[in-house]
């Protein structure tokens, strides 16, 4: 039986260049979907997991992510003579009662697999999530307790995944699937970001991953070698492919609608599929209607 997943590592240290100059001051993954930013969505997935150690590998010019996890003094005080206690729940921000925060740094841009590096000790020798913030998922269960779900009944490495249009796998780190069944798909290999036409299939990784600790000593000798792969950077595809035949590895094909947050067209649909979501809960009637002709 798979160990439980404890730790998830959220990758934030990039610059959101896509999305300036909304960004040049305010870290992408503070930008709010709905009412509250794409990171604390992500915590909120992770904590639904069962993560109770959060790692964020960020910069130094990133601070305001930390501090939106941080003890807010002035609100306490204020909120608690006001008897707001609605509002003083929501300073947790997602955060579990017992969770412990952990920041690293990212020094330089070298690509996913390197920050993922970053969060060596962190980690530890235990087995431990990955979201990137950027995509969210909408469905009753989080994808992150889907993915759990599924490491539990068959171990080693993990990936969430999806069918993507054939003029976008170049996007993408690509599967080349072998059998499946129930939604799991055995890898056999995988292509970052493979040329045009050179993909071995449609299915695409996307921001979710559960990792065994044997993937960081696999990017530990990448990376003290000097190897690089697409783009010039450290993939964690490279990384996941070296392990293949040494573990298992599988996609998992979960339940729900993702939303690339990193591109502006993702963002907005995003902004109101959640949004609806929220009205229907709430049973906003009037706002449910104005959302959906958005939508159509």
């Amino acid at each position: 039986m798979a160990s439980p997943i404890h730790t998830v590592v959220f990758p934030v240290a990039g610059l959101g260049t896509r999305f300036l100059p909304a960004t040049k001051a305010v870290p992408k993954e503070m930008l709010p979907v709905v009412d509250r930013p794409l990171i604390q969505w992500a915590v909120e997935e992770a904590a639904a997991a069962g993560c109770t150690r959060f790692v964020f590998v960020t910069a130094p010019e990133k601070s305001a992510i930390l501090q939106h996890f941080s003890p807010a003094p002035q609100y306490t005080e204020a909120l608690t003579a006001r008897g707001k206690t609605k509002e003083l729940a929501l300073l947790q921000a997602g955060l579990p009662q017992n969770a412990e925060l952990i920041e690293v740094y990212q020094d330089q841009p070298l690509g996913l697999g390197h920050a993922i590096w970053c969060a060596k000790q962190a980690v530890g020798d235990a087995p431990f999530a990955v979201i990137l913030p950027d995509d969210m998922v909408q469905h009753s269960q989080g994808c992150l307790s889907q993915m759990v779900e599924a490491h539990a009944r068959v171990g080693g490495n993990l990936v969430a995944v999806e069918n993507v249009p054939a003029d976008q796998t170049h996007h993408y780190g690509v599967l080349d699937p072998a059998s499946e069944s129930e939604g799991l798909v055995a890898i056999q290999g995988l292509v970052e970001k493979p040329a045009q036409g050179q993909a071995p299939s449609t299915l695409a990784m996307i921001g979710r991953y559960i990792f065994e600790p044997e993937i960081m000593h696999t990017l530990s000798r990448t990376i003290a070698a000097g190897e690089t792969g697409a783009g010039g950077e450290v993939q964690i595809t490279d990384a996941m492919a070296q392990l293949i035949g040494q573990m298992p590895l599988h996609g998992l094909r979960f339940q729900g609608t993702r939303y690339d947050c990193g591109s502006r067209d993702g963002f907005l649909e995003a902004n109101v599929a959640f949004s609806l979501a929220q009205a229907s809960e709430s049973g906003d009637n009037d706002l449910k209607s104005k959302l959906s002709r958005l939508l159509d």
